[in-house]
């Protein structure tokens, strides 16, 4: 039964190539020109699937909340995650049979190590799954999900019209900048999130699909939900430059915040619910914490805009709604101890969606806390009278400051998160203050992690494409590409006699020495013998294991295509060996043929 659904689906792909490609014909399209054309599609489709998303998580978030009463605690709190996280746990494992979370991490594998080739299924997998998850309360963001779906559509429409690898990739990144765009209607933060979180380089070729793709994504938002911001924000506090080192502060105080984020999922999810084997196991883990930190912090229920656009608008008192402490509305303790809380918990209930199978991203959550981290931020300098002149800190103005700070540092993407957060509230009259908050947090993340919590889990397994070109093709590059094998192999116990004819037929001048069970004892160069090769009465008397040098380092296979270069760097060797994991003799390495391979992977992914 699979080989019939392959074989179809087979032949679908080609049936669908075939008419690309006479459309292309009748069209006289040239590649360049089609991915144009093509970026618009993927924008658009894109788009359609942010408003989807956005539209099933509304609906079932509205069914969910209606059995919610607003002034006591809801036993219903410690149900509604548990089934959301099953329904979407049964739904990726017996309907996708693949491994969809941590979407925007599986994008960069993708565009790194799979040629930006991602399965069919994806265009809709995350949609349902993510959905699900959010709508009963997972708390998470769809943002992720909908960076996935984008750039899946996009690496899909491209190989059903096989088009160039370095191609896909652009479309990969269109569709990602188009779910962003149409998620939060921020076209600039879509493209400005393929170049510092997607890490695609910004070229002549490449800025038009992108900026098209992102543009499309938004209007197709803009058509379906209204010509309006995500987030209503109203400047009623104006900034003065005498707010200046409070801002810089709220960017330290931002930046130890996203680094207690990191360090926090990234725990969870490496230490906790890795250990956990069993699928069962991590799930009754995960849900229960979920479900005992939504009964108690109910604001951390879904993706959490409710409450930041309370924040924003200055009505602190509405995130009291739905808990225990709905009493204390009114007293400014409880609003800052409620709100200290929240920040704090809110990594682990993202961590605790993801790890017990539920599927999000960590977008909203870091919008979410870094909400928390600026409001409380400036509600704590005015309790305690921390502040210059006669007016307190705007709560408001710290509070949309916070977002873009917690997201800068834990993404690592300052600019993305400037523009975002202005985009999807309006609030371009703080634009410096954003700029500020933002350049400081991430400054001060990225002295105790190098990398955002997206490229961190690439990063530790080397297979991070980075924005540093030489380190991208490092990346793509394999050991296995750049081995060469054509080396005349000599063993301990020949004569110099023996080692003079090998030398003969060979048109190297390095030559390996091995045992007889293939382990590598070391190498000998032309250069060490050429005084004595010609002497016929040493021919007998000397054995090759008297004139065998140990290699100045030997690398094992599979060894990364950095560590390789800085092997070669630090021993400045031209020539290495390689061994397997038992030692045994595999063949050598050379810097000639690791720059000739460099090059041709270059050219190959070069977008101009």
């Amino acid at each position: 039964m699979f080989t019939n659904r392959l074989a179809t689906s087979r032949k679908m792909a080609e049936a669908s190539w075939r008419f690309a490609h006479r459309v292309m014909r009748w069209l006289r399209f040239s590649e360049r020109t089609l991915v144009v054309l093509l970026a618009v599609v993927v924008g658009t489709l894109s788009g359609l699937a942010a408003v989807l998303l956005k539209f099933l998580i509304a609906s079932i978030a509205h069914l969910v909340m209606s059995t919610i009463s607003v002034t006591q605690g809801n036993v219903l709190y410690l149900v509604f995650p548990i089934v959301g996280i099953a329904l979407a746990g049964l739904y990726v494992r017996y309907v996708v049979r693949d491994n969809i979370s941590h979407g925007v991490t599986r994008v960069l594998y993708a565009i790194a190590l799979k040629e930006s080739r991602i399965k069919f299924h994806n265009v809709y997998a995350s949609l349902v799954a993510s959905s699900v998850t959010i709508g009963f309360g997972g708390s998470v963001g769809a943002e992720g999900p909908i960076v996935f779906t984008g750039a899946s559509i996009g690496s899909n429409l491209g190989k059903m019209f096989r088009l160039s690898p370095q191609t896909l990739m652009m479309l990969v990144g269109c569709g990602a900048a188009a779910g962003i765009a149409g998620i939060f209607k921020a076209p600039i933060a879509g493209l400005l999130f393929t170049i510092e979180v997607l890490m695609l380089d910004l070229t002549a070729g490449s800025a038009i699909p992108l900026m098209l793709a992102s543009v499309a994504g938004a209007t197709v938002a803009y058509v379906f939900t209204g010509y309006n911001v995500e987030f209503t924000f109203d400047q009623s506090e104006p900034f003065w430059a005498s707010r200046i080192p409070y801002v810089v502060l709220l960017g330290v105080f931002c930046g130890f915040v996203s680094l207690y984020f990191n360090k926090v999922t990234e725990w969870l999810e490496n230490t906790v619910f890795a250990r956990l084997h069993h699928p069962l196991a991590r799930f009754a883990l995960g849900a229960v914490m979920l479900s005992v930190l939504i009964y108690l912090l109910p604001p951390l229920y879904g993706e959490g805009y409710n409450s930041i656009v309370d924040l924003l608008s200055g009505e602190a008192s509405e995130i009291f709604n739905g808990s225990l402490f709905y009493g204390h509305k009114a007293e400014s303790a409880y609003v800052l101890a409620f709100i200290f809380m929240l920040g704090l918990m809110k990594p682990w209930a993202t961590s605790a969606t993801n790890g017990s199978g539920g599927v999000g991203g960590t977008f909203a959550p870091s919008l979410y806390v870094g909400c928390m981290a600026g409001f409380f931020f400036a509600l704590l300098m005015n309790s305690m009278g921390w502040y210059y002149g006669d007016a307190p800190l705007s709560t408001k103005n710290f509070t949309l400051m916070g977002m873009a700070g917690v997201m800068a540092g834990v993404m690592h993407a300052p600019l993305m998160a400037m523009f975002l957060t202005a985009e999807m509230t309006g609030g371009y009259d703080l634009f410096l203050p954003l700029l500020i908050v933002s350049a400081t947090s991430y400054g001060t993340s990225r002295i105790f992690i190098p990398y955002g919590i997206y490229t961190r889990r690439l990063a530790r397994r080397g297979e991070l494409l980075t924005h540093q070109k030489d380190q991208s093709v490092l990346t793509l590059l394999k050991m296995d590409s750049v081995i060469e094998t054509d080396l005349a192999v000599v063993h301990p116990d020949m004569t110099l006699k023996d080692m003079v004819g090998v030398i003969s037929k060979s048109r190297r001048n390095l030559f390996p020495v091995t045992d007889a069970d293939n382990k590598l004892v070391g190498v000998v160069q032309l250069d060490d013998i050429r005084d004595i090769m010609f002497r016929t009465d040493l021919y007998r008397k000397l054995t090759v294991d008297r004139f065998t040098a140990t290699p100045p380092a030997v690398l094992v296979l599979g060894t990364p295509m950095d560590q390789v270069m800085k092997t070669f760097d630090d021993t400045a060797a031209w020539n290495l060996p390689v061994v397997d994991d038992q030692g045994g003799y595999v063949g050598f390495v050379s810097k000639s043929k690791i720059f000739n391979s460099y090059r041709q992977v270059l050219k190959h992914y070069s977008y101009d």
